[in-house]
This record gives structure tokens, sequence and C-alpha cells, in this order.
């Protein structure tokens, strides 16, 4: 189980490899953290360099975290696989590879999660969807889908707490990541009240 147990340092490696900042680099373009957002996600790839690239990233992300997950189902024992995904989300949120600035984790969680609970994996999409329709911000529509796959996930995986808290650390986690977003948005609502005050 020791040796086993490497491939959650093994999980974090690979998912310190950013996919937009190589693909940035290799169309000569400055790194995707210098504008918008300043998150390296699919998002901010779709405005600075649209919706093909963008694609691209997430598929990568999304096919780099599926692996992961399959890798865990058949080396680790159930109730360390969701805490694989967490591994993953740290290395897309702090990547080594790259000063340690990284992504939101979004894209890898719904790959990470998507055989492991394809039913919940396609309604996040379809609650994504719904929720940036009615509220027109992102992050919140990401708030919506990682709900719905967090969800999905501790009704998949083993009935322990182990198991379920690698589930909800991870969902706190990319909360967390989203910390500039919610900030930004308090600033303006309270902007917006004195504005109208």
């Amino acid at each position: 189980m020791q040796y086993s147990l490497l491939l959650l340092p093994a999980a974090y490696i690979v998912g310190s490899i950013n996919f937009s900042i190589i693909l940035f680099k290799i169309l000569g373009k400055s790194d995707p953290r210098n504008s918008f957002s300043g998150n390296p996600g699919t998002t901010n790839v779709y405005r600075q360099t649209g919706i093909v690239w963008a694609i691209a990233v997430l598929s990568l992300d999304m096919g780099r975290a599926i692996a992961v997950y399959f890798l865990a189902i058949r080396i680790l024992h159930e109730n360390y696989v969701t805490w694989a995904g967490l591994f993953l989300i740290i290395g897309n949120r702090f990547p080594c590879f790259h000063g340690f600035r990284g992504g939101k984790g979004v894209a890898n969680y719904l790959g990470f999660t998507a055989f492991l609970s394809p039913y919940s994996a396609g309604f996040s999409c379809a609650a994504w969807v719904m929720t940036y329709g009615l509220i027109k911000k992102p992050f919140i529509a990401s708030f919506a889908m990682i709900s719905v796959l967090a969800a999905g996930t501790v009704l998949k995986t083993p009935q322990n707490l182990f198991a379920i808290s690698g589930t909800i650390v991870t969902y706190l986690l990319i909360i967390m990541n989203h910390y500039g977003n919610i900030l930004d948005l308090a600033r303006n609502k309270i902007q917006s009240e004195k504005n109208n005050g």
C-alpha cells in the first residue's frame, strides 16, 4: 500500500503541467496569466485565443484527469481514490513547474469525476450552462458545476468518512481557488450600493 500511495504525489506532479501556459509559449503568445482574470484556465484561454484553443486546453486538462482517475482505481484502495483527485487539483492550482501560480481546477475535477460518476458529470455541465445563462458569471457557474460533481462523487464512493472527506476537501479547495473572484464580486456589489445610495 505504501508504494501505491506514491500515486498521490505523482498526481500532484502531473497536475502541475499547465497546458495553456505551454500552448501559449508554443504559439509565441504572452503568458495567459498576464491578461484578463490572470487564470490559465479554459475561460481565460477562450478570452485570449478563441474557442478552438479553449477546447484544446479543456480536452487536455480533462484527458489528463481521466488518466489519473483510471490509474487511481487500478492502483489505490477505493478509500484513497478521491484523494488522488485532490492532489491533482493541488498540482493544477500550485504547479511546481510554473511558479506555483496555476488554475482553479474545475476542468480537472470534471475530468476526474467523468467516469467515476458520469450522470453527475453530465448534470454538472447542464448546471454550468443554466447558471451562466442566468447570472453571466463563469465562476458562479463553476460553483454550480462542482457542487453537482461533489454530490455525485459522494454518492458513488465508499460511504466512509475518509473517502468522503477527500471529496469535501477538494470541493472546498476549488471554492477557495476562486477567492479573488468572490472578493471582486463583493467589492462591485458594495460599490454599486454606494452609487445607488
